[in-house]
C-alpha cells in the first residue's frame, strides 16, 4: 500500500499554481496505451488505433529529509538513478556514502528518500547555502563565466569533520587522472557494441519517446546495464548507477554509450563517474568538446553504422593498430 505523502513533500512534486499536477497512470510502469488518430498521406484516418507512449512521472529525490531535486523520468531503475544522479553531481563520493534508499509511491509522482552520510551531507548544506538566492538556470549555482567549465564539488570523505580530516581532496578527474587512463578496449568493440545497442531499447522501439546508456567493458563487444529513460541525462545517471552498485566492474575500463546528443552535461556525468570514453549517436556541442577536451575524455559523436567522429583525445585510440587502445 502506497504511503501518505507529507505536506512538505506534496509541494515539491506541484508547480507554482497548486492545481497545476501532472497525472499519473493507476499502476506505475514504463509505457501505457493510449486510442490515437493517424494520419496517412495528409489524411486522417476516422478509425482510432492504439499507441504505446512512454510514461513520464515526476520523481523527487529527499536527501536525509530535505528536498533537493524534481525530475520528469521513467518510473523503472529509479535505486539505480538515484545512485547515480548522487554520484554524478558531486553530493556522494562513493557507494558507501549512500546508506539507504526508500521509494514512496503519491498521487503525484514518486519520491527517493535517500539516507546519505552526515559528512556529505553538511558539504551538501553548505552549497546549497552558497547557491541561495540564485536564479535557477541550466547550471545552476555558477556565478562567474570562468567557473562554467569547472565539475561540480564532490563531497569529503565520510569520516570528515573529525581532528584527524584530511585536507580537501582534489576533483574527481585528478583523482582518475582520465588524461593519462587508457580506455582499454578497441575502437571496433566499441563501434560494434554502439550497433548492438540499438537492438537493445524495448522500450524506444516500443514508444519511440526515450533514450538509453549502456556501458561496454575493454573485454567485451556487448553492452550493458543498459537502462532507459524519457530524459537522457536520467538514463545516463541510471547506468553510472547500475555500474556503482555492480562491485565487479571498474567504470574506467570502459566506455559509456549514449544514445543521444554528447552535451556539456552528459560528459561532466562521464568525467563525475570517471570514464575515459563517452560515445554518442548524436553530436556534441560546442561546451561538450571543450569540456572533454579539458577533462581528458575521449569524445565521439555520430556513432553509427559502425562509423563515428573522434572530437577530442583520438591519441586514446591508436587507429594504426587497428584501433587498439594505447
Amino acid at each position: 500500500m502506497d504511503k501518505v505523502v507529507t505536506p512538505a513533500s506534496t509541494a515539491a512534486l506541484k508547480g507554482s499554481d497548486p492545481t497545476d499536477t501532472v497525472a499519473l497512470p493507476a499502476a506505475l510502469t514504463r509505457s501505457l496505451r493510449l486510442q490515437v488518430n493517424r494520419v496517412r498521406d495528409g489524411v486522417m484516418h476516422s478509425q482510432a488505433e492504439s499507441d504505446a507512449i512512454a510514461v513520464e512521472t515526476p520523481v523527487a529525490v529527499e536527501l536525509n529529509g530535505i528536498n533537493h531535486a524534481v525530475m520528469l523520468a521513467t518510473p523503472d531503475d529509479l535505486e539505480d538513478f538515484a545512485w547515480g544522479f548522487c554520484l554524478t553531481e558531486g553530493i556522494v563520493r562513493s557507494p558507501d556514502d549512500i546508506r539507504d534508499i526508500e521509494q514512496e509511491r503519491t498521487d503525484l509522482g514518486i519520491i527517493l528518500h535517500v539516507q546519505i552520510s552526515p559528512a556529505c551531507m553538511q558539504f551538501l548544506k553548505e552549497r546549497r547555502r552558497q547557491m541561495a538566492g540564485r536564479t535557477a538556470c541550466g547550471l545552476c549555482g555558477v556565478e562567474t563565466l570562468e567557473a562554467v567549465r569547472r565539475l561540480p564539488p564532490m563531497a569529503p570523505p565520510s569520516h570528515a569533520g573529525s581532528p584527524a580530516s584530511p585536507p580537501p581532496t582534489p576533483s574527481p578527474v585528478q583523482q582518475h587522472d582520465l588524461h593519462a587512463m587508457p580506455a582499454g578496449l578497441t575502437l571496433a568493440q566499441l563501434l560494434e557494441a554502439m550497433n548492438a545497442l540499438r537492438e537493445q531499447q524495448p522500450l524506444h522501439q516500443e514508444t519511440g519517446a526515450t533514450h538509453a546508456a549502456a556501458w561496454v567493458s575493454a573485454d567485451s563487444h556487448t553492452p550493458t546495464f543498459i537502462r532507459e529513460d524519457v530524459g537522457r541525462h536520467n538514463a545516463l545517471d541510471k547506468t553510472i548507477g547500475a555500474l556503482l552498485r555492480d562491485t565487479r566492474p571498474t567504470i574506467g575500463h570502459g566506455a559509456l554509450l549514449v544514445s543521444s546528443r554528447a552535451s556539456f552535461e552528459m560528459v561532466q556525468k562521464a568525467a563525475m563517474a570517471g570514464c575515459p570514453v563517452l560515445a554518442a549517436v548524436s553530436a556534441p556541442t560546442s561546451a561538450a568538446i571543450a569540456l572533454a577536451e579539458e577533462t581528458g575524455i575521449t569524445l565521439l559523436g555520430f556513432t553509427r553504422a559502425r562509423q563515428a567522429t573522434i572530437y577530442a583525445h583520438s591519441q586514446r585510440f591508436q587507429l594504426s593498430n587497428k584501433g587498439k587502445a594505447s
